[in-house]
């Protein structure tokens, strides 16, 4: 039987059109004057020391970082530390009032159901942990973060990386074959199903005719107590 279901975020939980028209700008409009506020103070020096890891610039100054993050924001860079960057901007816009976290209208009623049935929630998205629980905290549906149980980013892996999800099964402690992941991606369900776990693809628009993972449109369409192990 399913113990757990992890499931990604944009284009999953979320129109993905509420993170690049309404997220990706609003943080790209305010980065440059946020590091250029906060590079002596935690946490965004610490943020930036990651970075100048990262990239293997040990010395550059904040000005060079700021060019650095405008160009993985402008090729959607999957970076840890811009992601957290990210998240703190993001913070601001959540408290303000300025937007809420988008949900599909399905998202919720199935969460709560699985939760009912005893199946633990876990996120996992390439966005940082902390922007997971802004969304989720402030969603269209208001603060929702006690239906789970963690969360994941890229610090246990990229996503389309077997290793992650065996990073994930082990840190959740359950064995992969009992852990179901929901994404609209192929590639990463593929990487998931290669470690041995469960798999359903959202396919909120057309379908995936090279996909060989089960498609659904809507999270009611999903019953995992009929999922085969």
């Amino acid at each position: 039987m399913i113990r757990a279901i992890v499931t990604d975020i944009e284009g999953t939980t979320s129109d993905i059109r509420f993170v690049h028209n309404v997220l990706f700008p609003y943080a790209r409009e305010r980065l440059a004057d946020f590091v250029r506020a906060g590079a002596e103070d935690e946490p965004v020096s610490a943020i930036l020391n990651d970075l100048r890891a990262e990239i293997s610039q040990p010395q550059a100054t904040p000005e060079a970082l700021i060019a650095v993050l405008l160009g993985f924001m402008a090729e959607d860079r999957k970076s840890t530390a811009l992601k957290a960057l990210q998240g703190h901007i993001w913070q601001g816009g959540y408290l303000n009032g300025d937007f809420t976290g988008h949900l599909y209208p399905d998202v919720l009623p199935a969460l709560r159901r699985w939760k009912a049935q005893g199946i633990d929630l876990y996120v996992y998205s390439s966005g940082s942990v902390a922007a997971q629980k802004l969304l989720f905290g402030y969603s269209d549906e208001g603060d929702i973060t006690g239906l789970f149980s963690g969360y994941f980013d890229t610090h246990v892996g990229a996503k389309r990386e077997t290793q992650s999800y065996r990073n994930i099964a082990q840190q959740a402690g359950v064995p992969p074959g009992q852990l179901l992941f929901l994404s609209d991606i192929r590639q990463e369900l593929d990487a998931a199903r290669e470690a041995g776990w469960q798999t359903v693809q959202l396919i909120r628009d057309e379908a995936d005719p090279v996909s060989r993972h089960r498609q659904v449109s809507r999270f009611d369409e999903i019953q995992p107590e009929q999922i085969a192990l």
